[in-house]
């Protein structure tokens, strides 16, 4: 899919990324694309998920909507059909395809922490903290932390990890007012979309922002929002602190990959068609419950 569009658009490609294309439409407008590829431990895998892309793009235009009212996003009201006059082709991208504001992108990621899972968990057994945040003792895998967590983390570059940092280091690369905006705007976005996700039955333990100033210094919400692949969504019925619980995103990949003989670099393995179609039917059942 992502070989035959990325021939296809007739825009000048400026940047390819884990998941998205980015094509320059002009001086003001991007045109993102979402792909189906699927990465894992900061690795891209060499097996795409049928179908998520579009999941990916319909899931992020839903919080976009409903967050307009408490932060401007990179969403743009440029009509598709002046970026792709080719009616086939706008048909069958128009799914997984964002008109975006060219915006400048912030050299962090905002990540949100609501339970004690993932990369938190490994810190929290050898430190008792997370990025350097104390808490108490005897938590359990899985446990809902007593308040969210904001931690940040760099943006590497595609193949690169990304490197956890603290609070203080964002002021340095962003300024203090920026950096306490962002920090505060993740914060309230999180509490917001898990209070609604779990009056749906999702509880999301954690996710990953990212934002972009426009040229008067506004903080606009971009890339991707809360969805499958930037954040971990749990069952409500089946949730128990202690054990990994079952999930809605890409979980099911990384615990099948951590069950291999792989050292975490490129290139990926392939996945098997049962992991492939498993994960494809967690990315349609949570954009389903999320959004109906």
């Amino acid at each position: 899919m992502t070989q035959i569009s990325t021939a296809a658009i007739d825009l000048p490609l400026i940047h390819q990324g884990k998941v998205r294309e980015i094509y320059a439409i002009d001086d003001e407008h991007l045109l993102l694309l979402t792909s189906d590829r699927i990465s894992a431990f900061d690795v891209i895998l060499p097996t795409e998920i049928p179908g998520k892309g579009e999941v990916l793009t319909q899931v992020s235009n839903f919080w976009f909507a409903r967050f307009h009212h408490r932060i401007p996003n990179q969403l743009s009201t440029l009509p598709l059909d002046q970026v792709l006059p080719d009616p086939d082709l706008r048909a069958a991208l128009a799914p997984r395809i964002t008109i975006a504001k060219r915006l400048q992108p912030l050299p962090i990621e905002a990540i949100v922490r609501g339970y004690l899972i993932g990369s938190g968990w490994k810190d929290y057994q050898q430190t008792g903290a997370i990025c350097g945040i104390p808490l108490a003792q005897d938590l359990q895998l899985a446990e809902q932390l007593p308040q969210p967590l904001y931690t940040p983390s760099t943006k590497a570059a595609v193949g690169q990890h990304d490197q956890n940092i603290r609070f203080e280091d964002t002021i340095a690369l962003v300024g203090k007012e920026i950096a306490i905006q962002v920090r505060d705007t993740s914060l309230q976005l999180y509490k917001a979309a898990a209070a609604f996700a779990l009056q749906r039955g999702i509880i999301i333990a954690d996710t990953k922002f990212e934002f972009g100033l426009d040229a008067k210094g506004q903080l606009h919400l971009i890339d991707e929002v809360l969805t499958p692949d930037s954040s971990r969504f749990w069952p409500v019925e089946s949730y128990q602190p202690g054990i990994s619980p079952p999930s809605y995103d890409k979980q099911f990949v990384r615990d099948y990959l951590s069950s291999l003989d792989w050292d975490k670099t490129a290139p990926g393995p392939v996945l098997p068609e049962i992991v492939v179609q498993k994960t494809a039917a967690k990315y349609r059942e949570a954009l389903e419950i999320l959004t109906h």
